[in-house]
């Protein structure tokens, strides 16, 4: 029986022990989780990539610098970017030569027409201010896209092409990434050309085409039709005789 009172005391301060672990101070001196490591930049050709349906439209990224263009923005700027990714389809179905017939920079702001320099999601296009400012703006003025819809179903609009956006590859600030089955056609690009102005026409020569002149040397007119024969034979004549009258005298 004397090793009971020597057993509770352990039990005690084992118990004691436990107490202590488990304290609010003990539990807060213990290290917390490490907290999870920001991600990286985003990678915008790869989001297209993973899809599967928009090479031409990487290469485009790749050939005009575009597309290190807007990873650079989106590591500055707190609006975000918005990108409306036409698929491989919507370029084969341009017209022959469409493509081909632009020069770099005109390439350059095919790209950024699709482009705009602020995050939207699909209920801000809904109710968004047309037309929405796109990343090929500048000097030249405002290349604006126009945005209708209902629901959640968004059309596009630029002038020249409607389409309708059909799949969100990416909805998550600061960047979005939306399909369309069209290439989106800037007016300013692929609209009608001014006609060539017209050369103007040769100025007539003044005065009546019948009206026949003869001039002298010095710029008098000369006599014509009988009239002016009879004053030139007379002429001869007053001359002949000034001049025999001087032999003789």
């Amino acid at each position: 029986m004397a090793s009971t009172p020597l057993s509770l005391i352990l039990l005690t301060l084992i118990n004691l022990q436990l107490l202590l672990l488990l304290s609010p101070q003990t539990q807060a001196q213990t290290p917390s989780a490490p907290a999870p490591s920001p991600s990286g930049p985003i990678n915008v050709t790869g989001i297209l990539d993973k899809n599967g349906q928009y090479t031409t439209l990487i290469r485009l990224l790749n050939e005009t610098q575009v597309g290190n263009q807007i990873v650079s923005q989106l590591n500055s700027s707190t609006e975000g970017m918005s990108l409306f990714a036409p698929t491989d389809n919507a370029f084969n179905n341009l017209a022959s030569g469409a493509l081909n017939g632009l020069n770099d920079q005109q390439k350059v702001q095919l790209v950024q027409y699709h482009v705009t320099p602020k995050y939207y999601s699909v209920s801000d296009l809904l109710t968004v201010s047309n037309p929405v400012r796109t990343q090929a703006s500048g000097a030249t003025g405002v290349w604006g896209l126009n945005f209708t819809g209902k629901g959640n179903q968004v059309n596009v609009s630029t002038g020249l092409v409607v389409t309708q956006i059909n799949n969100l590859l990416r909805q998550q600030f600061p960047f979005a990434v939306y399909q369309v089955d069209q290439v989106l056609l800037p007016e300013e690009l692929f609209g009608a050309k001014p006609p060539a102005s017209a050369p103007a026409p040769a100025k007539t020569p003044s005065g009546s085409p019948n009206t026949k002149t003869n001039s002298t040397a010095g710029g008098a007119l000369a006599p014509t039709g009988a009239g002016g024969r009879n004053l030139v034979g007379w002429g001869l004549a007053l001359v002949l005789g000034l001049a025999c009258m001087a032999a003789l005298s």
